[in-house]
């Protein structure tokens, strides 16, 4: 045997031994999340898909979509039992996060998520809710309104992505969603990422406010951190601009009434970019617009945003 071969051999071997430890500590990681954030709700099959849902609460339907990198909890932590005093609440994880199954790589966008989240509210019971979506999740409600305009009766939208935007993918995402990022750098995250950095990446997305105490421990980021949620998020993100590019040609369409509730000193998705262009693109769509809050509405102007909900409750639905 040459001397080359045999070194390719042993670096082949090095690296599937690697590979594996990395693999069996991903997944030692991943059982510890599940344990510690098990299901909240119960599983609603639709399209050959088992989707996560927390119902709540009597009333008009409400349907509450997340954001990237999160799940249900995020909406758990304290937003669900105060609209449950006079709303049928329904969160739910999107597919592929939480504990909902994933779609298809090929068809993994904001339409499809869409469209099974709104047959997941007609299995439910919710034929036509009140759609209330953050962040990315916004975008979903956006294309649930665009796409399936018989399936809601009014659109709440909070700090929601809606426009293009100049920047890139940020490398984190160029990475993640690549081939070679989703073998080999998704689960050394997966498996290593320290507990530091997690809260950061939590602070981070609350600023310039702080996160809620209790919230960073509720919100169970573990869940985020597994190989297949990894895997499921990147893809999301890496999709989103040439979807929302396509999707904001149908907002003239959208004839229901539409909150549109945005923090101005959001760095995540800016307002100027997002909210005041989307307000002009909607036919009737009200806006408001909170001085010197971040990303996170739903969570530190809570009240705002539930007001925001009762004014397109009002607007939508009969007395």
């Amino acid at each position: 045997m040459g001397l080359k071969l045999l070194l390719l051999l042993l670096s082949a071997a090095l690296l599937a031994g690697c590979s594996a430890l990395v693999d069996r500590r991903a997944a030692e990681r991943e059982a510890e999340a599940e344990r510690a954030f098990p299901p909240l709700g119960q599983m609603v099959e639709v399209e050959d898909l088992r989707l996560h849902a927390v119902v709540r609460g009597k009333g008009p339907d409400v349907v509450l979509i997340h954001g990237l990198s999160g799940n249900l909890r995020d909406f758990t932590f304290s937003m669900v039992d105060r609209l449950a005093e006079r709303y049928r609440v329904i969160a739910f994880d999107r597919p592929g996060l939480g504990y909902s199954d994933p779609l298809p790589a090929e068809a993994n966008g904001l339409t499809d998520q869409a469209r099974v989240l709104s047959k997941a509210a007609a299995a439910l019971g919710a034929k036509r809710p009140l759609v209330l979506g953050q962040s990315y999740g916004g975008a979903v409600a956006l294309a649930w309104a665009a796409t399936r305009p018989d399936s809601y009766s009014g659109l709440v939208l909070v700090s929601a992505v809606s426009q293009t935007w100049p920047d890139g993918l940020p490398l984190f995402y160029r990475v993640t969603s690549s081939r070679l990022g989703s073998q080999f750098a998704v689960p050394l995250i997966s498996a290593f990422v320290s507990e530091a950095t997690v809260n950061a990446a939590v602070a981070e997305v609350f600023e310039p406010q702080v996160a809620p105490p209790g919230y960073a421990a509720h919100i169970g980021a573990g869940l985020t951190l597994r190989r297949q949620t990894m895997r499921a998020n990147a893809d999301q993100r890496a999709d989103l601009k040439p979807e929302v590019e396509a999707l904001r040609r149908l907002y003239p369409g959208i004839r229901r009434p539409v909150e549109i509730i945005h923090g101005t000193a959001d760095p995540i998705v800016p307002h100027d970019v997002h909210a005041i262009p989307l307000s002009q693109q909607i036919p009737g769509a009200a806006l408001t617009l909170l001085p010197g809050i971040g990303h996170m509405p739903h969570q530190v102007a809570q009240d705002a945003v539930i007001e925001a909900l009762d004014r397109a409750a009002r607007r939508a639905l009969p007395r």
